[in-house]
């Protein structure tokens, strides 16, 4: 287990390190004792072309949500541009409505690579039925919880004690009962990024 929870930090970092962005404010990110990025030319920064600025919004956004798949996430994209309204605020609505981003929003586990760990392992329970699927999406009327035996993992309570992040208020967690759920769809400037998320370059990305 040790030896796992090593290699999904050391995941998690990488992608921190790759994108120069200490993506989830954590403050054991390496990020914050570097100010340059990796490797020896790190310093030397070049200016990015347009492509490369949306390439890069892209990846953050892709990297903050777990480092979903390419294929999955314009799947997102797609989904975003035929809803009615705001396309950058479709695709941040649709990403906070997978089953493993509302239970980082509750605060049940401390990274969003546990939260998937945690429904893997059958621990997450929606409308009472055990669920495996970590992009399952929510609606407003699903609830979680967490099983008997999910509780008494020292992630989650760590997790639940931490002082971090807030919970924030689109979402319901009552931590006494290891259930919650989502209330409604966020807006953008809800969402706790402790980076800042262009939305609006990920769809210029797409829609080149």
């Amino acid at each position: 287990m040790a030896k796992s929870n090593h290699k999904r930090l050391s995941s998690k970092h990488k992608i921190d390190r790759r994108l120069g962005v200490n993506l989830w404010g954590r403050p054991k990110s390496p990020l914050n004792l570097r100010d340059y990025a990796p490797g020896q030319h790190g310093q030397r920064r070049k200016k990015p072309t347009d492509f490369g600025v949306q390439l890069m919004a892209k990846q953050k956004l892709k990297g903050y949500y777990g480092n979903i798949g390419e294929k999955q996430f314009k799947k997102y994209y797609v989904e975003a541009v035929r809803k009615k309204g705001d396309t950058g605020a479709n695709l941040v609505g649709i990403l906070e409505s997978r089953l493993d981003a509302v239970i980082y929003r509750m605060k049940l586990a401390p990274t969003v690579f546990a939260c998937r760990q945690l429904i893997n392992h059958g621990h997450i329970l929606v409308n009472g039925k055990r669920c495996n699927i970590p992009s399952r999406m929510l609606t407003v009327e699903d609830k979680i919880i967490l099983n008997e035996k999910g509780r008494n993992i020292p992630s989650v309570m760590q997790a639940i004690s931490s002082s971090e992040r807030d919970v924030p208020d689109y979402i319901e967690a009552d931590h006494s009962k290891f259930a919650g759920g989502l209330i409604r769809i966020p807006l953008p400037d809800e969402i706790p990024y402790p980076v800042q998320m262009e939305t609006n370059l990920v769809i210029e990305y797409y829609s080149r």
